[in-house]
């Protein structure tokens, strides 16, 4: 791992984004799916792959599918059936747990395989391989990966459900969105870092349905630079976390959005805590990071977590 390779790499997004759109334009990764058929969706995974499979289970329930996303790490999962769909989430296509939960399914389920690597252990017996198209990631940290993840998993939305964003329209507007919060980074970045910079590490709150972006953010905070952090969605919150406003020193990134957000902010401002949102205002907080296009849901999933990376990177440089 490295971090100054790791900062290039969240340079690259714009671009690694533009490309995603250019091959989905050019053709359906998923395409070969079975044309009927599919009773139930189970998308494994670990940490950032998980975190993205947790999110994009939850819209294909909304839309009626039977669909869930699962540790592959569980010994316990529905079994192995010709009408299920397994996709197994690997950037590096090498995950140990994510390698022997799909072996239960390789020859009985459907499986799809979603890597950066297509010559990679995952891709062994698979019935499609769906490349993520990120590009290599040299920092060693999965940016790119996850947010490409996160984009092809509503590029499978849209194939099962006929509903959905256009997705390579919206990956250019994200890749606007990401342009935006790099180019200006010198207006909010510092702040943002003097604002979380505290002794008891942070703490990120997402909506249900944005969860990835707490998750995610949260994650880089601990494998760059090593910085104490966890993720909480955003009704719970007021059922697990705010006790830790009462004695420690919590600062907190806020991903709006939830319609229990006025909630969370009420324990937060009777308490004095710190928290810095991103993609909106919110009263109470004590300031806010805007980019473009913020105001949609679908971008902010696809970008929001770059503001939380980009600190990780800079408290990660030597």
């Amino acid at each position: 791992m490295n971090s100054e390779l790791y900062l290039a790499d969240l340079e690259a997004k714009p671009a690694a984004l533009a490309g995603l759109a250019d091959a989905l334009e050019a053709g359906d990764p998923f395409g070969a799916l079975p044309p009927e058929g599919i009773r139930r969706v189970i998308l494994l995974g670990m940490g950032s792959s998980r975190y993205a499979a947790g999110v994009a289970a939850l819209r294909l329930r909304a839309a009626g599918v039977d669909a869930a996303a699962e540790y592959a790490s569980a010994s316990l999962s529905y079994p192995a059936d010709p009408k299920t769909l397994v996709v197994a989430v690997s950037a590096t296509g090498g995950s140990r747990e994510t390698l022997d939960a799909v072996a239960r399914h390789r020859g009985r389920s459907f499986v799809a395989a979603m890597t950066e690597r297509p010559d990679s252990p995952i891709t062994e017996g698979a019935d499609l391989v769906v490349p993520m198209l990120a590009g290599e990631e040299r920092g060693g940290v999965a940016c790119r990966t996850f947010q490409h993840t996160l984009a092809l998993l509503l590029a499978l939305n849209g194939r099962l459900t006929g509903a959905g964003p256009d997705v390579p329209a919206l990956l250019r507007r994200s890749a606007e969105a990401t342009a935006d919060l790099l180019d200006r980074r010198g207006e909010w970045l510092e702040p943002a870092m003097a604002l979380l910079d505290g002794p008891a590490g942070v703490y990120t709150i997402a909506p249900a349905e944005r969860l990835s972006s707490a998750e995610q953010s949260a994650l880089m905070f601990r494998e760059g630079p090593r910085r104490a952090a966890d993720a909480c969605e955003t009704g719970d919150w007021a059922h697990v976390d705010v006790y830790l406003t009462k004695t420690l020193d919590y600062r907190a990134v806020l991903f709006p959005g939830s319609r229990y957000d006025g909630q969370a902010m009420e324990w937060i401002r009777e308490r004095g805590s710190t928290v810095l949102t991103v993609g909106g205002d919110v009263p109470g907080a004590a300031a806010s990071v805007r980019y473009r296009h913020d105001d949609d849901p679908d971008v902010a999933l696809l970008t929001e977590t770059l503001v939380c990376e980009l600190v990780a990177a800079c408290w990660w440089l030597p």
